[in-house]
């Protein structure tokens, strides 16, 4: 009998925490079912979520309309096993041990929901990719 391996934590990381960072923990929070620990946040948040991210994630049957960004604090970061960075370069502390992925992703601020489909499904198809590493057994 193996002890259960701790719940994995992800940290999801963008400028702003207004749109690629909040869809990929929405993906993540509603695909992993409880079965990774979550979190989001930006070098410089902005004041509110996207509405067109929100809009384009509700398509999809995902709640996003309560999100708030939040502030990349350093205690997110050492807390998390893997940080998945969107855009925000520099900016993000770098600590030994972590795992550390640089998504590309085009950045849907100021733009329209049709214009933010492409970057929330393509955020799904990595979220869906992620979880496959990190759960590989069958839940």
């Amino acid at each position: 009998m193996s002890e259960p391996r701790p719940k994995p934590s992800v940290l999801f990381v963008c400028v702003h925490n207004a749109g690629r960072s909040q869809m990929a923990a929405a993906f993540l929070t509603h695909l992993a079912d409880g079965r990774v620990e979550v979190r989001s946040a930006g070098s410089a948040p902005a004041a509110t979520v996207n509405p067109a991210a929100v809009r384009a994630m509700a398509e999809v049957g995902i709640d996003m309309s309560a999100g708030t960004p939040k502030a990349l604090a350093t205690e997110a970061v050492r807390a998390s096993d893997v940080v998945i960075t969107m855009g925000c370069g520099d900016t993000c502390p770098v600590f030994p041990g972590k795992t550390y992925l640089d998504w590309k992703l085009d950045d849907p601020a100021g733009q329209g929901v049709e214009a933010v489909r492409p970057i929330r499904d393509e955020i799904e198809q990595r979220v869906r990719g992620l979880l496959a590493e990190l759960l590989p057994e069958p839940a």
